[in-house]
């Protein structure tokens, strides 16, 4: 049995030499397993490529691969995917914060004939930000995605080969995991465990990227939305009707003298045409996806793969 470990780093320098070393002290545990350890520089802005050749200098087991530019942690893992050769694939952070001790539990649910077992947090030991983004992300993901609600999804998972296979199908840009791993199967266990303290530093992830990787999910695996648009307009241009034959009804018996409301008929004007410019805008980011995909647009383009040289 081979582990495969796929980890994407951003600016991780000062952390990612600690994540590494406690990765082989869990594996030492069990000599009986083998093991790899992927690790993806998403094009981070600190010196962590460097560290990263000196690990592989020094650990045989440490694969490097060197990304052109930043494509998001999404896109990250799946070029990681794509050089992995073990059995079981485990996903991790490159912060310290994923209980890499906790590994042997987390692969149980495994051998009892789960496809993927993540962590569930009680509490999570971040930001108040990232906490809401996380919320609203299992929410969208609850909605639009049939995402279980008794699911969490978690960065610190281990998944079987074949999941993984499948979810290398994907080729078009913009990856969204949560929906490719619900896409695959539902044979998905969560075991129970602490959420640590980041080791060092501040997490990397800023509203603009959490917005994207939720507007990845939004976009890329649901057509909910454009459904919700749809009976959004079919309520609306109801509601007109009914308030035009009210408000016809009441000027010819009710209120003969009633002044014409042009203040009111200005509101509803911007109302439904903000409603309007709000789908439009919704049908184009579909469209303009649509678009990309079709020029086929790379989820990463690997400019270094750095290997050991017993590798």
């Amino acid at each position: 049995m081979k582990l495969s470990f796929v980890i994407p780093c951003y600016g991780s320098e000062q952390i990612i030499e600690f994540v590494i070393n406690e990765i082989d002290e869990t594996m030492s545990q069990k000599p009986e397993y083998d093991y790899e350890i992927v690790c993806v520089n998403d094009c981070s802005p600190d010196n962590v490529i460097s560290v990263l050749k000196n690990i592989v200098n020094a650990n045989e087991r440490v694969i490097v691969a060197d990304l052109t530019r930043n494509m998001g942690k999404h896109a990250a893992v799946m070029a990681g995917y794509s050089l992995i050769s073990g059995d079981i694939i485990v996903n991790l952070d490159d912060d310290g914060q994923c209980p890499i001790p906790h590994l042997w539990d987390l692969l149980e649910p495994l051998e009892k004939g789960y496809d993927i077992s993540m962590a569930r947090y009680p509490k999570k030991k971040q930001s108040s930000f990232k906490n809401f983004g996380s919320h609203v992300n299992t929410r969208m993901s609850q909605m639009l995605l049939s995402q279980p609600k008794n699911l969490a999804i978690e960065s610190f998972s281990a998944i079987k080969r074949f999941i993984v296979d499948e979810v290398l199908k994907y080729q078009n840009p913009y990856p969204y995991l949560d929906g490719l791993y619900i896409r695959a199967t539902d044979r998905i266990a969560n075991v129970e465990m602490e959420h640590r303290e980041r080791v060092e530093g501040v997490g990397s992830f800023t509203f603009r990227k959490s917005f994207s990787l939720w507007l990845n999910g939004f976009t890329a695996f649901s057509v909910k939305p454009l459904r919700l648009a749809s009976l959004l307009g079919v309520f609306i241009a109801l509601g007109g009707f009914i308030t035009g034959v009210v408000v016809i009804l009441q000027r010819l018996f009710i209120y003969p003298d009633m002044p014409l409301g042009y203040p009111s008929t200005i509101v509803i004007l911007l109302f439904v045409s903000g409603i309007i410019m709000a789908m439009l805008g919704m049908l184009g980011e579909y469209i303009g996806r649509i678009y990309i995909s079709l020029n086929n647009s790379p989820q990463y383009v690997i400019r270094e793969i750095i290997k050991g040289n017993n590798q």
